[in-house]
């Protein structure tokens, strides 16, 4: 914990360490809300993402490193971009445990009223996985 202000003003996402699929992730305004005996990866939390139809995303892109020295790295055409299920409102302290807000965790979002899956393999435009050649055309 060393080195991250005290300052609550900042927005904290916090995953423990062995664990996936978004079990324990949480949100905290307050570094003393952690266990100092604990291991987590702690994120600062971007205040003024870049939305996709108001929601916050993520982007899964595949990559093979084949070689270091000299690097050769190969990157798959195709990736993936995930969407939140509920529309963006900067954190505050009413909305800082939504989690179906704030992230984009597939694990988490699946469970929302509002997740959608896409209807078609060709369906690019909708719902809460898209291609990521969908998304480099929408930015």
């Amino acid at each position: 914990m060393e080195g991250l202000s005290k300052n609550k003003k900042k927005t904290f996402i916090v995953k423990p360490q062995a664990s996936c699929q978004g079990r324990g992730i949480f949100m905290t305004r307050n570094i003393d809300d952690l266990n100092p005996y604990d291991h987590y990866v702690v994120q600062r939390y971007l205040h003024k993402p870049f939305l996709i139809d108001e929601l916050k995303f993520d982007l899964r892109i595949y990559v093979y490193v084949c070689g270091i020295d000299p690097l050769r790295v190969y990157m798959y055409e195709e990736g993936l971009c995930r969407l939140s299920t509920v529309k963006y409102q900067p954190p505050n302290h009413s909305n800082l445990s939504n989690l179906y807000m704030h992230l984009t965790n597939y694990a988490i979002n699946k469970f929302h009223k509002d997740y959608e899956k896409n209807k078609t393999s060709n369906s690019d435009d909708t719902g809460h996985k898209r291609s990521l050649t969908y998304t480099m055309k929408y930015i």
